[in-house]
Parts: C-alpha cells; structure tokens; sequence
C-alpha cells in the first residue's frame, strides 16, 4: 500500500520589532551607510539636487558684492583725487592710479560713511545700525576676493549637506555675534567685520566633522582644508581696518551653533527602497533617533552659547572697552609694519597750495608729499594726512 507523506512547511519566524532602544537599527543602519568623503556627497542624483540649495550663499555673495560697489562709488577716488586713491590697507602705500593697483582700497571716510564699526560712532553716537552693515563691508579687494572665496568654498558644502536654513541661521547669527565682540575692542578708526561669518561657517564645519566623525572619511585632509583657509584669513586679520576679533566671536557661535543646529546627514544618505515593514519600520526607528540626536549636548552648547550672547551684548551696552585692561589685545587685530600703520589717532598735515600743486606736510615730521592738484575734498585730505605720517 502507497504512503503519501506531505511536508508543511513551517513560515519563518517574524522579524524582531525595532524600537529606538534596541541596537539592532544601529547596526542595520550601519550597515546600509558607508563612509563617505567629508567634501563630496553620497549619490549623484542627490548631488543634483542639492546643488539646487545654495541659493543662500549665492544670495549672501551678492549683498557682499552690491556692498561693496556701493562703498567704491561712495569712496570716488577717481574724481575727487584725480584718480589717485587715498588708501591702500593691503598692500604697500603708494599713490599710484586705480587702474594701476588692484590692491587700493576704499578710504577710511568711504567705510565710515558705509557703517564701519567705529569707536565713536558706536559709543558716543550710539549708531547701533553699524553693528548689522559692518558684516557686508571688505576693507579692499583682496580681503573682497579671499573673504568671498572662502565663503563659497565652506557654504556651498555646508548648504548641500544639511540645508540652506540651517547654513542661513548660522551665517546670520555669526555674523552678529562677531561685530559684537569686535564692538568690545573697537578704536578710534573704521573696522569691518565681515570675515566673522566666514569663520562662523568654519567653526560650523569644524563641529559637524567632530559631531559625525565615523560618518566620514578623508577627516585629517578636511581638518587641513579648514585650519589653512583660518589661517590666510586671520593673517588678513591682522592688516588695518580688518578686525580679528570678529573672526574669533564669530568661529565660537558658529562652532556652539554646529552642535546645535547640524544634525547628523545619515538619514539623508541612506538609499531610498521600496521594502515592507522592517524597512518602514528601521527607518522611522533612524528618523527619530536621530531628531533626539545627543540632547544633552545640544542643549549644554545651545545655553553656553545664549550666555555668551547675553554677556557680550550687556557689555556693548555699557560700553566696555577691553583694550584699558588688555593693552597686547590690539596686536591681535592690527600689527605694525612699514607698509601699514595700525595708529587710531588723528594726524594733522599743514597744507600749501602753488601754481595748481598742493604739498601736505605732516606736523612733527618732515614727511610731505606734493599732488598736481587742489580740488580735494577735506576727507581725502585727511586720509592722505594719515597716510603721509604713518
């Protein structure tokens, strides 16, 4: 007699269900992310649409450039000094035509008409407005090329990988806070602020590397990129009219509000599937472990960074001056060469006018200078003065 033997197949067991205390959604998590380089994204296609979401930076870049036409024209050195430009903060001093030297800057009396920060107009003015118009002014065309490189360099990366509202935030913010703590160490002669946001952008960059340090790789070869494009900026720092101290408040909010505000990009980069529950259900276990991204580290830097926010505004307020307590800190933002002089107070010039020549001699020295001509205006006089006695 036949036997008929019938096999049943048992189902396999159900997959275990995830939650966001279970360490099995890091490890599939882990395993469907790979390191990437820390300045090229992921996926092509997704490197198509972000390239889409710089528009904050491009929109940024072109209130830098608008300021800075702005400042040309209201300097107009080409028809109150006969093409002669009163002021060269980087590079060597000499009264060349505009054409000729691409270094010329705009005059001191251009950028305070602009909304420099300047001692006496913050203070005894009380010209708060400087504070927000300081940020979009360049003390010349160098600073203009090499703070606006930079800025495009660091923001479009930063914008691509975590959003132009966030990169926008940060940019503002740091921005402000810089022209703040430069307001803590102003003196008696115009200073921009505009490189603070830059290193807000930097400080940014540097935290989201740390924050996310096994996501990326290549790390060593990035912390270069950041520390070089630091440094070229903070020896720009150095030369008249740049004021360092920005840079610095501005790298400290930008590094607090990386922590803050630049989560980890993981989930963006995970690759989309059309999976069942598991899939759904891994995913959704990422997305919300990653809004309650380390908690505690970002409400320790978002408190330390409203603390310093709350102090250096009460300080500008009560008009501090750090430089009577700390006579080395002006080193910092201006040192002494012979191609620049970092003196805040006025020089005054004895002026003589023969046969369409004008002389200005500076008092106390026999420094003197003669111009083949006399239609000058009294700020450019002023500027030369400056110039002349330095």
């Amino acid at each position: 007699m036949a036997q008929i033997v019938i096999t049943v197949k048992t189902p396999p067991p159900p997959p275990p269900r995830l939650s966001i205390e279970s360490s099995t959604a890091d490890e599939l998590g882990k395993e469907q992310i790979q390191r990437v380089p820390f300045f090229k994204p992921l996926y092509s296609s997704q490197t198509r649409k972000k390239r889409q979401d710089t528009w904050v930076i491009s929109l940024f870049v072109i209130f830098h450039l608008v300021a800075f036409a702005a400042t040309i024209i209201v300097n107009d050195c080409w028809h109150n000094s006969h093409r002669y430009c009163a002021l060269k903060p980087l590079g060597r001093f000499s009264f060349q035509p505009l054409s000729e030297n691409p270094l010329l800057g705009p005059s001191a009396s251009a950028l305070d008409e602009m909304g420099a920060l300047h001692r006496t107009f913050l203070t005894n003015h009380h010209k708060v407005w400087r504070l927000f118009a300081s940020p979009l002014l360049h003390a010349g065309v160098v600073h203009l090329i090499i703070n606006l490189s930079s800025v495009i360099f660091v923001g479009i990366h930063l914008e691509q990988e975590f959003g132009p509202l966030r990169i926008g935030i940060i940019y503002i913010l740091s921005g402000l806070s810089g022209s703040l703590v430069a307001a803590l160490f102003l003196r008696d002669r115009p200073s921009v602020t505009s490189s603070g946001a830059l290193f807000g952008l930097l400080g940014a960059m540097f935290a989201g590397l740390l924050r996310n340090w096994n996501f990326y790789r290549n790390k060593f070869a990035a912390i270069v990129a950041i520390l070089s494009i630091s440094a070229i900026n903070l020896m720009l720092g150095v030369l008249p009219y740049v004021n360092n101290f920005a840079n610095i408040g501005g790298f400290i909010s930008g590094f607090l509000l990386g922590f803050v505000l630049l989560f980890s990009p993981r989930l963006a980069q995970m690759p989309h599937s059309k999976g069942g529950l598991v899939d759904n259900e891994v995913k959704f276990s990422v997305k919300l472990r990653k809004k309650l991204d380390r908690p505690v580290l970002r409400s320790v830097s978002l408190v330390i960074l409203s603390l310093l926010l709350a102090g250096v505004i009460v300080a500008v307020i009560h008009r501090i001056n750090v430089n009577k307590y700390c006579v080395w800190c002006r080193y910092i933002d201006c040192v002494p060469s012979r191609w620049w002089s970092c003196n805040d107070k006025q020089m005054h010039c004895e002026m003589a006018v023969s046969e369409g020549r004008l002389t200005l001699t500076c008092n106390g020295s026999d420094k003197f200078r003669v111009f083949p001509f006399t239609d000058i205006s009294e700020a450019r006089i002023e500027d030369l003065c400056n110039l002349i006695c330095s």
